[in-house]
Formats: C-alpha cells, structure tokens, sequence
C-alpha cells in the first residue's frame, strides 16, 4: 500500500499491492481528500483515511455481489 502503512493482512495476488494503492489514491480524490504527495498518510485525519478505507470496502463489496449476480459464483 503506501508508504508507513505496512499491514498484517497482505495481498495474495502478485501486482495488487499496486492497484490498491492507486486505487485508494482515486477513492481520495472521487471523495475530495488530497492524498498526501510523497506518500505518507499519518499527516491525514482519522475520519479521512477510514473514509478512504470504507468507501474501498464498499465498492469492492458492490464489485463482488455484481460478479455474483452476474455470474452465480466468485472466482
């Protein structure tokens, strides 16, 4: 993910620790937060970066149900 935000939870598919980031750097722009430049998300509120994180969840929780509906079962 981005920078100083290492995590006990890591990504299984190789390459989605970099559309993660780029996408949680769109969720903050879509919700109108500046995501900091040089990488660094400490300097940012609470509320804005769980915002970030929900809105995230949100989406690929709509993401998935979509593929469900559409095609009866995740893979």
């Amino acid at each position: 993910m981005a920078l100083g935000s290492e995590t006990r939870n890591p990504l299984v598919v190789r390459g989605a620790k970099q559309a993660m980031s780029q996408w949680k750097y769109e969720v903050a722009n879509e919700l109108g937060i500046n995501p900091p430049a040089d990488g660094y998300w400490g300097t940012l509120t609470s509320r804005d970066c769980g915002a970030v994180g929900g809105h995230m969840v949100k989406k690929m929780i709509q993401m998935a149900e979509s593929q469900i509906a559409n095609k009866g079962t995740m893979k």
